[in-house]
C-alpha cells in the first residue's frame, strides 16, 4: 500500500514540478513583447470620469496605451514624463490614454486629480484588455502607429528619452 501511494504521489507531483520548472527564468514581461509589429487589440471602455474610448476611433493617428495603477510606484515615476510627452505630442495629433488595471477607478480619480492627467482614464473589467495586450505587470506603454499596428513597447515606466525617440518616429 504504502509503494501504491508513494507510485501515485510521484507520477502527479513530477510532471507539476517540470511544468513550474519549465517557466522560470522566462521573465512573464515577454509576453506583451509578442504584441510589437501585430495589429493592436482593439477596446471600447468606459473612462473614469463619465463616456468611452474606442481604439478603433482613433485609427489613423499615433495612440500612447499606458497601463498603471495608483498602487505602483513605478507608475509614479512615470507619470511626470506622459503628462509631459501629451503637453508636447498631444497638439501634434498623438493620443494618450491609460488603461486602469487591477486598481479602483476612486482611488485613480483622486491621484489624477492631485498629480493631474492630459488623456482619458479607463476601466478594464476583468482586465480582458490587459490580458488581451498580454500585460503582467505595470507600468507597460505600447505606442501604436496611424496604421493601428504596436510599434514599440516599454514594461517599466518608460524614460523621456524613449518617449520622445519613439514619438518622433512615429510622427
Amino acid at each position: 500500500m504504502n509503494w501504491r501511494v508513494l507510485t501515485v504521489g510521484l507520477a502527479v507531483i513530477v510532471p507539476l514540478v517540470a511544468v513550474l520548472a519549465a517557466g522560470f527564468g522566462r521573465s512573464p514581461k515577454l509576453r506583451s513583447e509578442a504584441m510589437v509589429g501585430k495589429s493592436a487589440p482593439t477596446f471600447d471602455l468606459e473612462q473614469i470620469e463619465g463616456g468611452r474610448f474606442s481604439l478603433a476611433g482613433n485609427t489613423g493617428q499615433p495612440v500612447v496605451v499606458n497601463f498603471w495603477s495608483t498602487w505602483c510606484q513605478p507608475c509614479k515615476i512615470e507619470h511626470p514624463v506622459l503628462l509631459d510627452a501629451a503637453r508636447i505630442y498631444g497638439p501634434m495629433g498623438v493620443r494618450f490614454v491609460a488603461v486602469l488595471y487591477q486598481d479602483d477607478a476612486s482611488k485613480a480619480k483622486a491621484y489624477l486629480r492631485k498629480n493631474g492627467t492630459a488623456w482619458p482614464t479607463l476601466v478594464d473589467p476583468g482586465g480582458r484588455t490587459a490580458i488581451a495586450y498580454g500585460v503582467a505587470g505595470v507600468p507597460e506603454t505600447f505606442f501604436i502607429d496611424r496604421s493601428g499596428q504596436v510599434i514599440h513597447k516599454v514594461a517599466g515606466p518608460v524614460s523621456h528619452d524613449v518617449m520622445i525617440e519613439t514619438l518622433q518616429g512615429m510622427l
